[in-house]
């Protein structure tokens, strides 16, 4: 099980990765244009995480797991997702739309290190 984990885990945090390096890369852009990948890779984040926290009891059996920091994790990357999915077709991404989804990604980063 910790083998499934640990590439869930790896699968995650390379997802995350994927999807702040795809908004960044539109920080010039005028007008910015929502890339595809940004959907597929918080989709796959999401994912990711619902098989950690499936699996977290079975790899770490003395630990409890925290589950108010896992529900908000959840909730800003399915604000993420909503935002995604509601401009992906769009021919111009507003820049308050990009610097929300920039902020929910950092703010998911800042989750995932800094709280314990």
């Amino acid at each position: 099980m910790s083998i499934a984990y640990n590439i869930a885990f790896g699968i995650h945090v390379l997802s995350v990765i994927s999807i702040l390096a795809m908004l960044l890369t539109q920080i010039k852009k005028n007008p910015k244009k929502l890339n595809p990948g940004v959907v597929h890779a918080t989709l796959t984040a999401l994912i990711a995480g619902l098989v950690m926290v499936g699996l977290y009891t079975k790899v770490n059996p003395d630990e409890v797991l925290n589950h108010t920091k896992y529900g908000i994790k959840g909730l800003v990357i399915t604000a993420l997702l909503t935002l995604g999915y509601k401009n992906v077709k769009k021919t111009e991404l507003k820049n308050s739309v990009w610097a929300t989804m920039l902020g929910l990604t950092i703010l998911n980063v800042l989750i995932a290190t800094i709280w314990n």
